[in-house]
């Protein structure tokens, strides 16, 4: 692992940028439900030759064991806004990009920054529905096997590691303060937002159908692009070399003006 000026735990750079930082976006990714900043290592690692990565790291797994999971998902928004302070100020391009419960972090990220004169250029969002269908499923209130067996069904999480207890022990804090976070969240009508907006998704996604996740649509007023992939929830490891073209190809257009 390595950082860069500002260095903050909330945020790992895996890869540094490879040539000259001047001008070159930065991507921040927003990483999943029960997530950590290492399952986006792979992405890192193939997308450093187009942009500067830095990939989010919530408290409550792996080295912020020992911290406590956010209670709201605003406390996630802004934990990962305060860290991002330094290159806020470079001036250097913003792409933010999150998968699930992380597109939706990274969605009211780009409303405050938005809101506070530092837009991002662009938002890519992986494997949600849009923010506007407000569905209560209360998987953050199921007991532990419940939980373990609805994480296990969408193919994320090592099933080895799901079996073993010690693992459980450690995944299950974060995962369900997580999804509490996420569940308990609900969407605030506002202005349209002036970032371009991206969406990917999983064509078998049982979390985000194609529909519902097209209807991202109705929360920019700039441009917006969809592409789906052949795979469910998490369509993005199966999928590894069309997302990053996907990726890439959304970083240079929302950079080229």
């Amino acid at each position: 692992m390595t950082t860069s000026f500002g260095a903050s735990p909330w945020l790992r750079r895996f890869h540094p940028p490879t040539g000259p930082e001047a001008g070159r976006p930065v991507l921040v990714v927003c990483p999943h439900a029960g997530g950590n900043a290492s399952f986006y290592f792979p992405l890192s690692r193939a997308l450093a030759a187009h942009a500067e990565v830095l990939t989010v790291q919530y408290p409550g797994r792996q080295e912020r064991l020992g911290e406590p999971v956010p209670e709201d998902l605003d406390a996630f928004v802004a934990g990962v806004e305060a860290a991002l302070s330094p290159w806020l100020r470079t001036g250097r391009p913003l792409v933010l990009f999150g998968h699930s419960m992380g597109a939706v972090i990274a969605y009211e990220l780009a409303r405050r920054l938005e809101r506070s004169g530092t837009a991002a250029r662009g938002l890519i969002v992986s494997g949600r529905r849009s923010p506007v269908i407000d569905r209560r499923e209360g998987l953050h209130a199921l007991d532990d096997e419940a939980l373990i067996a609805h994480v296990a069904g969408l193919a994320g999480t090592d099933t080895e590691l799901l079996a073993r207890a010690d693992m459980r022990e450690l995944i299950l804090p974060s995962l369900r303060g997580d999804y509490r976070a996420v569940e308990n969240h609900r969407h605030e009508p506002g202005p349209a937002l002036a970032t371009p907006v991206s969406v990917l998704c999983g064509e078998s996604d049982p979390r985000a159908g194609l529909a519902e996740a097209m209807r991202w649509r109705e929360l920019t007023g700039a441009a917006f692009t969809f592409r789906g992939f052949p795979g469910g929830h998490f369509y993005l490891v199966e999928q590894h070399e069309a997302v990053v073209r996907a990726v890439t190809e959304d970083l240079a257009a929302f950079t080229a003006v």
